[in-house]
């Protein structure tokens, strides 16, 4: 029998609550934003791309919030539990990386189509309708399900935490994000994620600190004797050990995460459109600052968290004593709310609730502004009504805004009753998302892929993703259903060949049938009408909408992050984790400093993306305080 941690009106209560609050809070910050900063959200360009005006810090604690998945925090912790110390290094190296070269393509996109609001309009300018519709049909797959695991997932833990039914759980988690996404923006997105990273970070420090200071836990060495007491054995493990790096499942499951995890990034517009809507001299400082600290909520949550688990589950301070966690909760995510109800009782426990809160909403409201941006400017401005008015392409991004909440809703509540989990979810995601993965990097980094390739190397990427995935789990299991297909060894080598083969594909067919894309050229310029030119002027005589000195700024970024990623990978993916894979199961003291430098990293993630936007934005809060202060006064 099912356990509830929570009562189903501590459920109801914070959902519904913290989403009315959110409203108001939204409605409130676009009257000051309109008023005092002349930033008015009825504008398409505000409400799509922010004026391309958001500074450093504030776009660094968005893509930091849009980033900070519950998988990083609540997962993490789960996944801990089941394979080990390993598995929150191999997790933190699979979200890292991805940012760096979201960073490198978003200053390179500020050179080649200054004016974009999508990721999409780069491929309808360079290959024409037929490849635009194959992108926006990639970009939405990848966009329905990581959201729509992402509020099934989160629906789950509810679920499993207060008893609420799960379908209420998944309409009640996205309604709230439509009002205030749809009244507000981008913008307004941007102003909750902020909101959003605060709270989630001090909860999760707070977490982290009190489980691991309480007195059943007895501190890093404390937690250190009492897992390495456990008798538990992990299969795939050196010596079964939960304290060693040489983990055989947790390495798999961070190659097949590193692969999903670039799917959610590039393709999906909601990163692309927080680097358009960013200064020029902002994108390349926010992106590469957030790779560096959202390794943190993995690491530190992750280890201290999922080990705890471990070291007293067996013992009387276990809520559920003696029953232990079940193969479901832990893939249902359920690790971290046990832990905390069994030590610091119901007031953490709802805290959680809210943070599981955050960690939804803001994925979802990044998401619901990315899909209204394709409706309203891939599909309805370019082919429905090129020339639509500012009002009417708004109209449109408003009920996109609504439709989107609506289907994920809908698509959550299928994936519930077809029997899909997180855990399915994560292994099938990457398949069906990086076929596109390496045509769209290529689309802005090579000159020479052709039209034809576009088009057909993600099909046949998908279909060999596809292919190996099905034949392997057949060969693996015997069969082809819920639970074969979500095995690691099908899963990672599907991802692998889906990942890499439209690159084979793309030179194959480029170099077949070869052809030459020029950005200069005028009779595709995705510049503003301002700055259009006559088709027929010669490229040499074509003239950027930036000025010289910016120009060379935007080259200069681009080297700074290009040199940074490949750091970034070197440190992330190989030096850091490969060392440490052999046989050795950590000691006391390496250990101790560990997990110490772990919650240090995590502090540092709070004030990268907490305070300094803060600083970052002081003339702007400055300026909205004076306003305010002035028409009270005047009221008086």
């Amino acid at each position: 029998m099912a356990v509830e941690l929570l009562s189903q009106a501590d459920g109801y209560g914070i959902i519904v609550g913290l989403s009315v609050l959110f409203c108001l809070i939204i409605v409130f910050a676009v009257r000051i934003q309109k008023r005092y900063m002349s930033e008015d959200s009825d504008q398409s360009e505000m409400f799509m791309v922010a004026n391309r005006s958001v500074g450093t810090g504030l776009t660094a604690s968005a893509v930091f919030s849009s980033w900070m998945w519950i998988n990083e925090s609540v997962f993490s912790a789960a996944y801990t539990y089941k394979f080990g110390i390993a598995l929150p290094v191999w997790w933190a190296s699979g979200l890292s990386f991805q940012i760096a070269l979201m960073a490198v393509l978003g200053i390179i996109a500020k050179l080649r189509v200054p004016y974009a609001h999508t990721s999409l309009e780069i491929i309808k300018l360079r290959y024409g309708k037929y490849a635009h519709w194959l992108f926006i049909l990639l970009n939405l797959v990848n966009n329905i399900f990581g959201c729509g695991s992402m509020i099934l997932a989160g629906a789950q833990l509810v679920t499993g935490m207060t008893g609420m039914h799960v379908v209420a759980a998944c309409i009640l988690i996205p309604a709230g994000v439509v009002t205030y996404t749809a009244v507000g923006g981008l913008k307004a997105t941007f102003l909750t994620d902020f909101l959003h990273t605060t709270i989630a970070l001090i909860l999760l420090i707070y977490f982290s600190l009190a489980v691991l200071t309480n007195e059943h836990i007895g501190g890093v060495s404390g937690l250190y004797e009492k897992v390495k007491a456990t008798e538990d054995y992990i299969p795939g493990n050196y010596k079964g050990s939960l304290l060693t790096m040489k983990s055989r499942s947790s390495l798999m499951f961070g190659l097949v995460l590193k692969f999903g995890n670039l799917a959610l990034v590039l393709m999906d517009t909601a990163f692309w459109q927080k680097s358009f809507a960013s200064e020029v001299h902002s994108v390349v400082p926010a992106y590469d600052l957030v790779s560096v600290v959202i390794i943190a909520i993995p690491w530190c949550t992750g280890t201290i968290i999922g080990l705890s688990a471990r070291a007293i589950e067996n013992t009387p301070v276990w809520f559920d004593y003696p029953n232990t966690l079940t193969l479901k909760q832990v893939n249902s995510g359920l690790v971290m709310p046990y832990v905390l109800r069994s030590l610091l009782g119901t007031g953490a426990t709802a805290g959680l609730l809210v943070l599981i809160f955050m960690a939804i909403t803001s994925t979802v409201s990044s998401s619901m502004i990315a899909v209204s941006s394709i409706i309203s400017l891939d599909f309805f401005r370019t082919y429905i009504n090129p020339h639509a008015s500012d009002r009417k392409t708004l109209q449109v991004s408003h009920w996109g805004v609504v439709f989107h909440g609506c289907f994920m809703a809908g698509f959550a509540i299928m994936l519930e009753y077809a029997g899909a989990t997180n855990n399915w979810s994560t292994y099938f995601r990457p398949i069906v998302a990086c076929p596109g993965i390496l045509p769209m990097i290529l689309t802005l980094l090579w000159s020479r892929q052709t039209k034809l390739a576009a088009i057909l190397a993600p099909i046949l990427g998908l279909l060999s993703g596809l292919a190996t995935w099905l034949s392997l789990s057949w060969a693996w299991s015997g069969a082809i259903n819920i639970q074969t297909t979500q095995a690691q060894v099908p899963g990672l080598y599907a991802a692998i060949v889906s990942f890499f083969s439209p690159a084979l594909y793309s030179v194959i067919i480029s170099l077949a049938w070869p052809s030459r894309f020029d950005w200069r050229d005028p009779s595709r310029s995705p510049h503003p009408p301002a700055h259009k030119m006559n088709a027929r002027t010669p490229l040499d005589q074509v003239v950027h909408p930036f000025d010289e000195a910016t120009i060379r700024h935007i080259k200069k970024w681009f080297k700074i992050a290009s040199i940074y990623f490949v750091v970034n990978v070197l440190v992330t993916v190989v030096l850091w984790p490969l060392p440490l894979y052999r046989d050795y199961i950590f000691t006391r003291a390496f250990f101790d400093g560990w997990v110490s430098v772990a919650i240090i990293w995590h502090f540092a993630a709070m004030f990268a993306v907490i305070v300094y936007p803060c600083y970052d934005g002081r003339h702007a809060i400055a300026r909205a305080v004076r306003g305010m202060v002035k028409d009270l006064k005047n009221r008086r």
